[in-house]
């Protein structure tokens, strides 16, 4: 049975998702915060690409030092059990030889536990890279936030006409509720970069870190449909 592509998610496919939604800010916003938070989405997304990339391969030069490792506990204890049953050598006292099988066993359990580091470290390394682009993504939602908080229906009852941010007039119901809508998608889009991650690496703290900017997104999202939801009855009620 084949793999749909339809049933994982593809990086190239959300950049691209990314660069349609930068094409329409830079249009109606033009030199607009969102837009350039929206061109920062698409630095990390493409730093993420890059990063599943590597947390997909294995790191090569950990592994053949842990095989290199096995091989030599493997190595150790056939020949300890080779030199226990020499028949020229001999030991004076069952003390002698309790010791000579202790000695045996420290060396296999010291070279044990460095195969045991070693199996971990692949692990942590890629956990590392995975979680620093997880933060950057967290940041990213909360840029967005920043971004969405000063654009409150209200100001269009009360009639305000401070600018909102640099470069940017007070918008009009029309302006305003595309302006959330990009934020919503944006904030989606993150989460779907976060979700990337599960696509090549399984690792438990990875999965709360991205169940976490999932929760994040979404509860952003929902204050901003909340508003959406605002400006569309100021049209009914008009």
């Amino acid at each position: 049975m084949t793999h749909s592509r339809y049933r994982r998610l593809d990086a190239g496919s959300i950049l691209r998702t990314i660069q349609g939604v930068q094409r329409r800010i830079d249009t109606r916003f033009p030199e607009s915060g969102i837009g350039k938070v929206c061109r920062e989405l698409q630095e990390a997304g493409e730093a993420a690409a890059e990063v599943t990339e590597t947390l997909r391969r294995p790191i090569y030069p950990i592994r053949v030092v842990s095989w290199f490792l096995i091989g030599l506990i493997i190595l150790l204890a056939l020949g300890q059990f080779a030199l226990l049953e020499n028949p020229s050598i001999t030991f004076q006292s069952v003390g002698d030889l309790m010791e000579a099988i202790e000695a045996a066993l420290s060396e296999v359990v010291l070279l044990g536990l460095a195969v045991l580091f070693l199996a971990t470290a692949e692990g942590r390394i890629k956990r590392r890279r995975s979680l620093r682009a997880l933060r950057e993504l967290r940041s990213i939602a909360h840029v967005v936030d920043m971004h969405q908080l000063t654009k409150d229906p209200k100001d269009l009852l009360s009639g305000d006409s401070d600018e909102f941010e640099e470069g940017m007039k007070a918008l009009d119901r029309k302006q305003l509720a595309h302006y959330l809508d990009y934020c919503s998608e944006i904030l989606s889009l993150t989460s779907k970069l976060a979700a990337l991650h599960l696509e090549v690496f399984n690792d438990h703290v990875v999965i709360g870190a991205v169940n976490e900017i999932e929760g994040l997104t979404s509860g952003l999202m929902g204050k901003i449909w909340q508003k959406i939801m605002i400006l569309d009855r100021m049209v009914v009620d008009s």
